[in-house]
């Protein structure tokens, strides 16, 4: 049956979801579209959230069953196995059940009054004169639905958003993802960090562990097979090796993950994009589901507004573009500058690098951070510590020698 609603969102993450919750909750009407036939799944991130993120944006009241576990420290290795350790004063991350965190946002959208579809796959916009005013949806037969906006929520490899005129996202990395079990000597409380061209070649590797004794271990590459980089780590890599070497691998997913920054318009007549469609993601740690939701908010904020005024035009919506890049432009900057940074760095460079983190002392300096969604701003606030501007200075010097 073909729809009319004030908006439809495309895809059913906790980033459409969010959005449809919103504007339901301001009185619009809402229909989101999910290709596939459950919320969830297939599931294309380690689910580890700041906890001072998830209050903020009103979700840290999460059912016992989709928090996994939570952290208060992490381990920084080097390629070589130099170890630098933050404990932080509280956990300030968990880590969810990503399935159940998607179902429990799409939940509380329905409950606020928003009409989900599934099976429902989204051809293509329908366009007039430049104008998205619906999509068309394959379902058991082609269906026509209209809205008056539009919300591309399909994730990273949207094809909507280019049709509507769109940026691709830039600065594409591979991701695999695995749950194991049978591993050795790991904390509980803490997540891993694997750095190094020799394992995970323009990004990094985690190791995040469950409460049931199992763990998310997973890394992204900017060349090189994932699959063939995991086997790699498990294998080579000093420390990881250690804690994996018994390590069963139950299942594994692939995705893909933009560390280009934010899209500048994710805006157009009739259509806004969010979360990775727009690239709001952080170009530091590959995490959007923070920066996602934060911009999800300002999206069912605009489109409110823009149905109130009767108007969608680009030059109306262009206000969603302006809010997300007061919320996020600053510390995305910065962030950038980190990744570019960091991809500089040879493996020797690391290797020193993390040792001199050691040596500083930086793992007390740094125990009382709590956000680390928006890094621009705890970073200048670190640096008023001399240890911190030491470490910066080398990092800086760092990518300087590699780009002279």
């Amino acid at each position: 049956m073909n729809t009319i609603s004030d908006v439809l969102v495309v895809g059913a993450g906790p980033c459409g979801s969010f959005t449809a919750m919103h504007l339901a909750k301001l009185g619009k009407s809402v229909t989101v579209f999910e290709e596939h036939n459950q919320i969830g799944i297939p599931t294309h991130c380690a689910g580890h959230l700041s906890i001072i993120g998830l209050k903020q944006l009103g979700l840290y009241s999460l059912p016992p069953d989709i928090i996994q576990n939570s952290f208060k420290g992490a381990n920084f290795y080097s390629p070589n196995g130099n170890k630098f350790t933050v404990h932080f004063n509280r956990p300030i991350t968990c880590t969810v059940d990503r399935a159940k965190f998607d179902r429990y946002i799409a939940e509380k959208a329905q409950n606020a009054g928003a009409e989900y579809h599934l099976n429902s796959h989204v051809e293509a916009l329908t366009l007039n004169n430049g104008t998205t005013e619906g999509v068309i949806v394959r379902q058991q037969t082609e269906e026509h639905n209209h809205a008056r906006i539009v919300v591309d929520a399909e994730g990273i490899l949207s094809k909507l958003s280019r049709q509507a005129g769109l940026p691709a996202p830039q600065r594409i990395v591979k991701a695999v993802e695995a749950e194991v079990e049978n591993l050795h000597d790991t904390e509980s409380d803490s997540v891993d960090v694997y750095l190094g061209n020799s394992y995970a070649p323009g990004f990094y590797a985690w190791l995040i562990p469950k409460k049931d004794g199992k763990a998310k271990v997973g890394l992204a590459a900017k060349t090189g097979n994932p699959k063939e980089l995991l086997e790699r780590l498990i294998r080579k890599q000093p420390a990881a090796s250690r804690k994996l070497r018994s390590a069963k691998i139950l299942s594994s997913t692939f995705h893909s993950i933009t560390l280009g920054g934010p899209a500048t318009h994710p805006y157009s007549n009739g259509f806004l994009a969010i979360g990775d469609a727009a690239s709001q993601v952080k170009p530091t740690t590959g995490g959007g589901v923070i920066m996602g939701l934060t911009c999800a908010q300002a999206a069912a904020k605009v489109a409110s507004e823009a149905l109130d005024n009767n108007d969608s035009s680009s030059q109306f919506l262009k206000k969603y573009g302006n809010l997300c890049r007061k919320l996020l432009s600053f510390d995305m900057k910065i962030m950038l500058g980190m990744r570019s940074t960091l991809d500089s760095m040879s493996d020797q460079r690391l290797n020193y690098a993390i040792a001199l983190c050691t040596k500083l002392g930086l793992d007390k300096t740094l125990q009382n951070v709590e956000d680390i969604d928006f890094q621009g701003k705890t970073l200048v606030h670190a640096l008023r510590n001399p240890r911190i501007m030491v470490a910066v200075s080398y990092f800086l010097y760092a990518f300087l020698s590699a780009n002279l």
